[in-house]
């Protein structure tokens, strides 16, 4: 590949940016931001507490007498609704399980919470096969785990065999096993709640973002690894566009596509200059590809960052701090995107 083809092929890459579907990437992260979860069980399995400790303040009754709850509770965070449903199952003569599948059956993903004091019970073993009859994603929490701390081990062993999943331990009441456990793995099982849960959860929000510009920025180093300088170009532009929407949502920001690029734009310059940057490393096979994997990866990572930091002041920041503040996220991506965990 000679650097004389290269500007034909960013007049052939700008055809291609010119046929991308840009109103169904709006589209499609007004959806993100609407998605419901459903959490659902047996009568005193700490739903309500759960729903409350998620959100950080009592929307749902919580009491020790079964069955406190008497109907569906729906909590509008923005246009994501968090649902905390009644028991399944009778208490006080009242069956509330239709109650509670209708909201399941909206579901974009359903959280089976059940009680780890009194263990995997055939009714729970029930519960679950019907949920996942409604090909819906699920996940099994364990909660009151901090009821039986010196057992916990052989209770978990033994939910596992029976379930044939492995849930995941928390305490509703403590919080212990949700920040570091629960909210990662619903964001494993179902990608697309991200933008909705961030949005609607204040006390997560910076973590489940710094999630998503994350595994944007490693889906651009995979994408930057295509060997053919400027095939890349329309991939990772309508990547970063994406990311800026998603995260402008997250913030309760609904920008438009023409916005987020005009973003974009701002921090980094011309992007079709700084693509044809990543576009020459490509000339030296092996290292090169490497190098604009790496390279584009950093530059995501910054994107992101310098986006998130933008929306969290209100999206008032100037034009010239935005430029600096991106800078200087592309300057320390790499010691964050190598450790486990980041957060600039």
């Amino acid at each position: 590949m000679s650097l004389l083809r290269l500007p034909r092929q960013m007049n052939d890459v700008q055809a291609l940016l010119r046929s991308l579907d840009w109103h169904a990437m709006e589209r499609e992260v007004a959806q993100e931001t609407a998605s419901r979860l459903v959490i659902v069980g047996p009568v005193n399995s700490g739903k309500s507490t759960l729903f409350n400790r998620l959100h950080g303040r009592k929307l749902s009754a919580t009491s020790a007498v079964p069955g406190t709850t008497t109907g569906v509770v729906e909590h509008p965070l923005g246009p994501f609704l968090l649902v905390d449903t009644p028991g399944f199952g009778e208490v006080w003569g009242v069956d509330r399980a239709s109650v509670a599948e209708k909201a399941v059956a909206q579901a974009d993903l359903v959280l089976l919470l059940l009680d780890a004091v009194a263990g995997v019970r055939q009714s729970d073993l029930d519960l679950y096969q019907k949920l996942l009859g409604l090909r819906v994603p699920v996940i099994v929490a364990l909660n009151k785990t901090d009821a039986i701390r010196g057992d916990l081990p052989y209770v978990l062993e033994n939910a596992e065999r029976l379930l044939e999943t492995r849930p995941v331990p928390i305490s509703a009441q403590h919080g212990d096993g949700i920040l570091d456990g629960l909210i990662p793995e619903i964001l494993n099982a179902a990608p697309a709640v991200a933008v909705a849960m961030a949005r609607a959860l204040p006390g997560v929000r910076a973590m489940i973002t710094n999630r998503i510009i994350r595994n944007a920025a490693w889906t651009n180093a995979l994408i930057s690894l295509e060997p053919i300088p400027g095939l890349d170009i329309p991939l990772l532009l309508a990547s970063q566009t994406r990311l800026v929407l998603r995260i402008a949502a997250a913030y309760g920001h609904a920008l438009t596509v023409s916005h987020a690029r005009e973003l974009l734009t701002t921090m980094a310059g011309s992007l079709l200059t700084r693509y044809l940057g990543l576009q020459l490393a490509k000339l030296v096979p092996g290292l090169g590809w490497l190098a604009s994997a790496a390279l584009s990866a950093a530059a995501t990572w910054g994107m992101g960052h310098a986006a998130r930091r933008y929306f969290e002041a209100g999206a008032t920041m100037k034009a010239p701090s935005l430029r600096e503040l991106y800078q200087r996220m592309r300057r320390v991506a790499p010691r964050h995107l190598f450790r486990r965990r980041a957060a600039p």
